[in-house]
């Protein structure tokens, strides 16, 4: 599992101009909520959260926003990536209703929790929230799930104005709900966590890995929890402990950004 496996892309989607799906033969077995560490060739190995699940196949879907992301969102079918994994721990999809919000590409990495979910034939609603129309994807493929999507843009340009976490309020007030599921902006995900005091919560953190195996320690948070290894999927009461969620990250010197 610590050995990259060499394959090639089996097919690319374009979701937005900045947001690409990679497709690619992988039969370990995978928990919605872990991810892969992935191997771009003379570049950079990063880590990949898991978009699509299948027997034989799994998928990452990712934004163009740096050097590896840029490279290897270049790649065509064909074109070889390296496979490391799965890591850390997934989602425990638990209750009668449950509600998934994801901002920005957050709902990629939560669409195989919902699949799941919904072939449990567990009542779901889905939030997708997206700074603009333009942005927004994955909308069409968690509807044939048969789960009741929204969709907030921050300009209005679709669907309710707004954030995500305002309407996930709502939709709390209204509906009773066992356990929210999130992924997205850390600032967000705070904000939900505050509204969750009394209904299960569990959140997929981000932050700067190099092994992924828990030896470097790049990825702590909290008191010495790894992200890697003890996430990425972190439930409420373990969240409430983790005193720089939502507050800061940090860079791949070891610098606090705080987030704004």
């Amino acid at each position: 599992m610590n050995i990259p496996i060499i394959t090639p892309i089996q097919s690319t989607t374009l979701e937005t101009k900045d947001v690409k799906t990679i497709t690619f033969a992988h039969p370990a077995p995978v928990i919605p909520g872990q991810f892969y560490m992935i191997w771009i060739p003379g570049v950079d190995e990063i880590p990949m959260s898991v978009s699509r699940i299948t027997l034989k196949t799994k998928a990452i879907t990712f934004r163009d926003v740096g050097d590896a992301t840029h490279q290897l969102f270049q790649l065509n079918a064909g074109s070889h990536i390296g496979i490391r994994g799965p890591y850390g721990n997934g989602f425990t999809i638990a209750g009668k209703h449950l509600l998934f919000v994801g901002g920005g590409t957050g709902i990629a990495m939560l669409a195989p929790a919902i699949e799941h979910a919904r072939k449990q034939k567990v009542k779901t609603t889905v939030i997708i929230g997206v700074k603009t129309h333009q942005e927004l994807f994955f909308e069409q493929h968690m509807k044939r799930t048969g789960a009741t999507v929204y969709v907030t843009t921050d300009d209005g340009s679709y669907g309710e104005k707004g954030f995500a976490s305002d309407l996930a309020a709502t939709v709390l007030k209204k509906e009773h709900i066992d356990a929210v599921y999130t992924c997205g902006p850390e600032l967000m995900m705070k904000t939900l966590h505050k509204l969750c005091k009394h209904i299960r919560f569990q959140a997929s953190l981000e932050r700067y890995m190099k092994c992924a195996m828990g030896l470097c320690g790049q990825c702590c948070v909290g008191d010495g929890l790894r992200v890697c290894v003890d996430g990425p999927i972190f439930d409420g009461t373990t969240l409430q402990k983790i005193t720089d969620f939502g507050k800061y990250h940090r860079d791949a010197a070891g610098r606090k950004i705080m987030y704004k």
